[in-house]
């Protein structure tokens, strides 16, 4: 219950009283399973529905994200101070929506971001996300100048705006921060090290923790999910799995809590470079610490010697660790620690990612996963190009290349590809033993029989 005396209107606040509402449903047909088990799976807590009562009056297309669900993606936009307008913005979540981003997240930090967010929130049909304390920050002379009740003001404002869910940076504190000093790359998160500076300058406790209930209220009365952000998560791998990420990390089990019991809706956010080793020890630790809330991560990358390639380096990272239970997974497109993504970077990172997702679920076992693949593979043996094309995640690109190198469109539906050609294609080579086989055993049936009766 509210502090004001009003009952949540969330998701989760229905679920626990029985009901079923229309985006359960909607979210249910849309995972292939049944109501029951949606409403069940979002009062427990670890289902998610993202739909803000703003939003749900427009385009939005209810979505669920817990491990019952399938592993969805999520694509980041948003301008900077130094580049992109409104119209580029659409264009990077048309583009990103197309290609099967599941949530997207508005992180602008400069010019009118208002305008671009109404804009996007008002043309999107997926759940949208943002980070409040980047619009504080923008309006203000001084980080340092801001109050409690500005963080608490802008949290408030984006929510009434439509928004779906907050990265809140309410698990950093305090005492935290000299956990950071032997890091290699110190604190990365945005989010996390502005809310470390304001603390730092004020030698006070961190305000979106210390005001977290009235954060709560604002989430209840608007149905905004709680995206508890890792203001602490490790930069590099030399970073990964330390003290402070996991100090932090306990924290956000706490909170998880806390906006539970005020009847809102919780996923937390999860490291951004890690080992591969160490991969699993970390879904572990979240699942266990924040009670199985979802869990929704930035790659993990799994090497820093990449940049430019950043999209495959964190997209290896987010296969496994949504193979061991994560929920959610954060893009990271080639202009990661670069620039600012554009249209193409976007396109690039949401396919890298939507490989990844998939392969977790087939490695999860989720029914029916795979059936596409085996579609695809059949399509291949029987050189059906058209429907390879149709079935590929990026059918535009997959097309080009087969094409682009055949000449003659006769060639285009031929039963080989420029790789192989005529006569050292194996699929071809196969196929004809298969035909032949058949042939040949029938043969040598009827040399028996004859032999037989002689």
């Amino acid at each position: 219950m509210a502090r004001n005396g009003t009952k949540p209107i969330t998701q989760i606040y229905h679920a626990r009283e029985g009901v079923i509402t229309d985006a359960m449903r909607r979210v249910a047909e849309r995972e292939e399973l049944s109501p029951e088990v949606v409403r069940d799976e979002v009062a427990r807590g670890r289902l998610v529905i993202p739909a803000s009562v703003n939003h749900l009056s427009g385009r939005l297309d209810p979505m669920g994200i817990g491990t019952v669900c399938g592993v969805k993606i999520n694509a980041n936009i948003g301008n900077s101070a130094v580049t992109s307008n409104v119209d580029q913005e659409i264009e990077k979540l048309h583009e990103a929506v197309h290609y099967g981003a599941d949530t997207v997240m508005d992180l602008s930090t400069g010019g009118d971001i208002d305008t671009i967010r109404k804009a996007i929130i008002a043309e999107s049909t997926v759940p949208i996300g943002t980070v409040p304390i980047y619009q504080a920050v923008t309006e203000a002379d001084r980080l340092e100048d801001l109050t409690p009740d500005d963080f608490v003001a802008m949290i408030e404002h984006q929510a009434q705006q439509g928004t779906d869910y907050q990265t809140i940076h309410a698990g950093i504190l305090l005492e935290y921060l000299p956990l950071t000093t032997d890091r290699i790359t110190g604190i990365v998160s945005r989010g996390g090290s502005l809310m470390a500076q304001w603390m730092f300058y004020h030698h006070r406790q961190n305000p979106m923790y210390e005001r977290f209930d009235d954060i709560c209220d604002i989430f209840a009365k608007y149905d905004v999910t709680f995206s508890l952000g890792d203001s602490l998560r490790p930069g590099c791998l030399a970073d990964a799995s330390d003290k402070a990420q996991f100090a932090e990390l306990r924290t956000l089990g706490e909170l998880t809590l806390r906006a539970r019991e005020k009847g809102c809706q919780v996923m937390v956010e999860g490291p951004g470079h890690v080992p591969m080793d160490q991969i699993q020890m970390n879904v572990e630790k979240q699942q266990e610490w924040c009670d199985q809330a979802p869990f929704y991560t930035l790659g993990p990358l799994v090497t820093d010697i990449a940049p430019g390639y950043d999209h495959i380096t964190s997209a290896i990272g987010a296969a496994m660790i949504g193979w061991h239970g994560a929920s959610m997974l954060c893009y990271v497109t080639p202009k990661e620690h670069l620039g600012l993504p554009d249209r193409d970077d976007v396109r690039q990172g949401v396919i890298a990612y939507k490989i990844a997702a998939h392969a977790a679920d087939v490695a999860r076992g989720r029914p029916g996963a795979r059936k596409r693949d085996d579609e695809l593979s059949r399509a291949r043996y029987d050189f059906d190009w058209n429907r390879q094309f149709e079935l590929s995640l990026d059918p535009e690109t997959a097309r080009r290349m087969h094409d682009e190198t055949l000449g003659h469109d006769v060639f285009k539906h031929a039963e080989f590809c420029s790789m192989c050609g005529p006569k050292f294609c194996s699929m071809q080579i196969s196929r004809h033993l298969g035909e032949e086989r058949p042939k040949r055993i029938r043969a040598e049936e009827l040399k028996l029989t004859e032999a037989h009766k002689e």
